[in-house]
């Protein structure tokens, strides 16, 4: 069962902090029910969606911490040992490695803790993993096991981002304003040197946008090396110049935004690049 759902804290004032810590945000909740011998392996998915999503965000250095009981818990010492070591065997077969939070789990289940580091160094939870053994009970919940005798279930509570709102105040600070090229509103400008290259420069916007590309044009009256500087200072990821040279031989010069180079390729190259790379949740089109 999963939901965003709206999260309220009355946190003191003195604890906000723009979008890393509000009094209420909206948090991606999952419940899955599952039996104990299934955790590990769930745990393992979760690992990988995880990762997964956080690096087509360009976040590749991400950390867990894995809190586990504390002093005053529910449940016997057998079932947490499970729970631990299925967490612990998760991470593990997923080539992750992570560190402790002694006695920091919650009082019904341990936890792990999915850490981003924003642009300044501070670190943030994101996404968790947390084991509930107190809710199925609670909730009369169970399944018919192998034996044909009733067991009550594990629930594994997972937040991917955890709030969204956090998430994306991390994001827009991680990458300075300048989003991954398949999330910014918008991907490209197509700028033109002048207006006889207008007609050529709406048959270029038109087939993007039949791609799917998220295009706006820029067919002002205005020097080209103005419109070069308004869109770069705007972090417009890609873009497209053309001019009546580029309309006679079919093709674009190609501005992206941190990349040196300036290629000048045929514009049904260019499209299908992309087109690709907009599918394909990529970072950047032309540079590494």
């Amino acid at each position: 069962m999963a939901e965003f759902g709206k999260v309220h804290r009355f946190e003191p004032s003195g604890a906000l902090h723009g979008l890393m810590r509000v009094r209420a945000f909206t948090q991606d909740d999952a419940h899955i029910f599952c039996t104990p011998e299934q955790m590990e392996a769930e745990t393992q998915r979760i690992c990988h969606l995880v990762l997964s999503i956080y690096k087509d965000f360009g976040f590749n250095n991400v950390r867990i911490k894995f809190s586990d009981r504390p002093e005053k818990r529910v449940g016997s010492d057998e079932i947490w040992d499970r729970s631990e070591d299925a967490l612990r065997r998760g991470v593990e077969a997923s080539g992750l490695s992570y560190t402790r939070n002694p006695g920091e789990g919650a009082f019904y289940g341990p936890k792990l803790e999915f850490v981003l580091r924003d642009a300044i160094g501070r670190d943030w939870q994101c996404g968790t993993v947390q084991v509930d053994l107190n809710l199925p009970q609670r909730l009369d919940a169970h399944y018919v096991g192998a034996d044909g005798d009733k067991h009550p279930p594990v629930m594994l509570h997972r937040a991917l981002f955890g709030s969204l709102e956090r998430f994306i105040g991390i994001l827009l600070e991680h990458h300075a304003g300048h989003l991954p090229f398949w999330l910014a509103p918008v991907q490209v400008v197509v700028a033109t040197i002048t207006a006889a290259a207008d007609e050529y420069a709406d048959d270029l916007i038109k087939a993007l946008r039949q791609r799917g590309v998220r295009v706006v044009p820029d067919l002002r009256n205005e020097k080209i090396a103005y419109k070069i500087r308004e869109h770069s200072l705007a972090k417009v990821p890609v873009l497209l110049i053309v001019g009546k040279k580029e309309a006679q031989a079919g093709t674009v010069s190609i501005r992206e935004y941190g990349n040196p180079d300036a290629p000048t390729i045929a514009m049904e190259t260019a499209i299908n690049l992309l087109a690709d790379a907009s599918r394909s949740r990529l970072l950047q089109v032309f540079g590494t």
